[in-house]
């Protein structure tokens, strides 16, 4: 969901499988998740899909 609701956004994103990339599941852990999603957009690190909390962080990259 958060893939399409940036994508609709016109937002560029990474995507790190964290289930076959170790570092990426490093980062994920280093960050203090052990779950996904997670945003990580400017400094904000987003879990889940909050739309409201996706928006703010976008709107503060501007």
């Amino acid at each position: 969901m958060v893939k399409g609701f940036l994508s609709l956004r016109n937002v560029d994103f990474i995507v790190k499988n964290v289930s076959t990339d170790p570092e990426g599941r490093a980062e994920l852990l280093a960050m203090g998740f052990d779950s996904t999603p997670v945003a990580v957009i400017g400094e904000h690190r987003l879990p889940g899909f909050d739309v409201e909390a996706i928006d703010h962080a976008l709107a503060s990259l501007d």
